[in-house]
């Protein structure tokens, strides 16, 4: 009789079964999750070195600018000359970007109205169907 299995040691086995495996999952579950934290703080971290980095550049680059380097005229007109030329294919880019937006604004528009047109007609259709069976 000793070795006789109960139904109720049974039953206390199963529930023994599923309570390891639920404590198992949540360990792997809290784990992933403390991972993930761990990642994140790690990002933010990258991205305020990255940010201080960049506002360190940009100090650099107005320190820069305000004492600027006394160059021969020579290379001063070939700075003034790369200067005007960039604002002149910057000028040029931005008259194309507005070129190209107000096109697809227009074909956008014409797009709009041909499907409009197309339904008017169809519902015309219709009505004609529709009045000459009365």
């Amino acid at each position: 009789m000793a070795s006789e299995v109960i139904p109720s040691q049974i039953f206390i086995l199963i529930l023994v079964v599923i309570l390891a495996i639920v404590v198992i999952i949540i360990a792997s579950q809290w784990k992933k999750v403390s991972q993930s934290n761990n990642t994140l703080k790690l990002m933010e971290k990258e991205i305020e070195l990255k940010k201080i980095s960049m506002v360190e550049k940009d100090l650099e680059n107005k320190r820069l600018m305000e004492n600027p380097i006394q160059l021969p005229k020579e290379q001063q007109e070939q700075l003034t000359q790369i200067r005007d030329s960039t604002a002149e294919v910057m000028g040029n880019v931005g008259y194309l970007h507005s070129e190209i937006n107000e096109r697809l604004a227009r074909l956008e528009a014409q797009t709009e109205l041909k499907k409009l047109e197309k339904m008017l007609k169809e519902i015309e259709a219709k009505e004609k169907k529709l009045n000459s069976k009365k």
